[in-house]
């Protein structure tokens, strides 16, 4: 074998290698998380960086900040659907008249940076309990109009009492810059979990990735 194809079979060998070090230490991570995850434990704000609003740093990945045209998409809607007996669609004004929560607490950056605002918004528990899942349903799959981007989580943490579909920031109708008109919100998993722009709630069997998880981020995502 010619040095110049060696080398090359070698690094191969070894990008295999590493591929299978790294889902290994994920699928530890994850076993490590879940283990950790109490379903009755609360976040508490730090106070490490309180905002106003406009100093919590706004993020999407369309070229520009996705904004929905009511104009010529009709009113928003969030539809709630997949493996449940009840599927629902709701309007903002429908979703804001169910229990409301408010909460003050932290939001966890995978870049390592640590924000305080205060959220209010329904419980994912609350919606869950109109549509009822499946006993088969085992993750959430939350989709939004930012250039199709979702992620899915495990049911435990998605039905975590934290955990919001979130339409008001800060004591202000969650605007465009921050996931408007509704975004999912929790401090039990890091910032990238948190889909923004949302439209669509999915239970499903099994779970289906994300945007970040698809491309090397560590698919459970737990704080």
């Amino acid at each position: 074998m010619r040095r110049r194809d060696f080398v090359g079979v070698s690094a191969l060998t070894l990008l295999a290698g590493c591929d299978r070090v790294l889902a290994f230490a994920e699928r530890t991570n994850e076993h490590v998380e879940r283990g950790l995850f109490r379903h009755t434990a609360r976040d508490v704000a730090s106070g490490k960086f309180v905002t106003p609003l406009a100093a919590f740093p706004a993020y999407f990945i369309s070229d520009t900040v996705p904004m929905w045209d009511a104009a010529t998409q009709g009113p928003w809607r969030l539809e709630v659907s997949g493996m449940v007996a009840k599927p629902l669609t709701v309007t903002l004004a429908q979703l804001a008249s169910l229990p409301a929560v408010t909460q003050r607490v932290n939001h966890y950056c995978v870049e390592g940076w640590t924000a305080v605002a205060v959220w209010s918004g329904v419980r994912l528990s609350t919606l869950a309990a109109l549509v009822e899942p499946h006993p088969e349903a085992r993750y959430v799959d939350f989709q939004s109009f930012d250039n199709g981007y979702h992620e899915s989580w495990d049911l435990a943490s998605a039905l975590h009492p934290q955990t919001l579909i979130a339409y008001g920031m800060d004591g202000h109708w969650l605007g465009a810059s921050h996931g408007g008109p509704a975004r999912v919100h929790s401090p039990v998993k890091l910032g990238y979990k948190n889909t923004k722009y949302l439209t669509k709630i999915v239970f499903l069997p099994k779970r289906n990735g994300g945007y970040w998880s698809d491309i090397g981020y560590e698919w459970y995502g737990g704080v």
